[in-house]
């Protein structure tokens, strides 16, 4: 089934497409595979993701998130070499960085994995920074605004990769079934450093 990627802001998509039509921000950003692409091509900001953050876990089923950002996938000459993110501000959204990393392409292969499910989903990026761990989010209700919502039980979550000790990344779990996991693990007293 295809994936029902949400529209992004406005004006988030406009202020990613300024800074990527500007040589400055795109020079100056930590990205070396993003400089060296657009040099050759030019590129594209596409699968615009809400990014939502899960700062606690409750097993009551309705798990708040906030949302943080949008991502975008940066594709220059038929690849994906970077990604881009707004921030909301007191103005709306803007612009906030050029970013590589193995969270791109892990992204880029969950998005191709989501494509061969049976289901329609909606694509979302959830992160657990507690775990230092994101997730692709397959929302159920494919018409949801993508700025809102919490995850339901039966949305399906794909850590990507790396993902912490213990979690699989790639494989797709059921939220109602990852969440124990979560929750023991952000139960778990923090480490306080090595044995002596």
């Amino acid at each position: 089934m295809p994936l029902h990627v949400p529209l992004a802001p406005a004006p988030a998509q406009r202020s990613v497409l300024t800074a990527l039509g500007s040589p400055t921000a795109v020079r100056e950003a930590p990205t070396p595979a993003l400089r060296a692409a657009t040099e050759q091509h030019p590129a594209t900001a596409e699968y615009p993701l809400p990014v939502h953050v899960l700062d606690r876990v409750t097993l009551s089923g309705r798990t708040p998130t906030r949302i943080t950002s949008w991502r975008f996938l940066i594709r220059c000459g038929g690849q994906t070499v970077a990604a881009a993110d707004t921030m909301l501000t007191p103005d709306g959204w803007a612009f906030s960085r050029f970013f590589e990393g193995p969270y791109v392409a892990a992204t880029e292969q969950a998005l191709q994995q989501a494509e061969s499910l049976p289901a329609p989903y909606q694509p979302r990026l959830l992160s657990v920074p507690e775990l230092y761990m994101l997730t692709l989010w397959l929302h159920g209700d494919i018409t949801a605004d993508g700025d809102t919502g919490h995850p339901a039980p039966s949305d399906m979550l794909v850590p990507l990769a790396p993902a912490p000790p213990g979690i699989a990344a790639h494989r797709p779990h059921r939220f109602g079934e990852l969440l124990p996991v979560l929750t023991q693990r952000l139960a778990a007293p923090p480490l306080l450093g090595s044995p002596a």
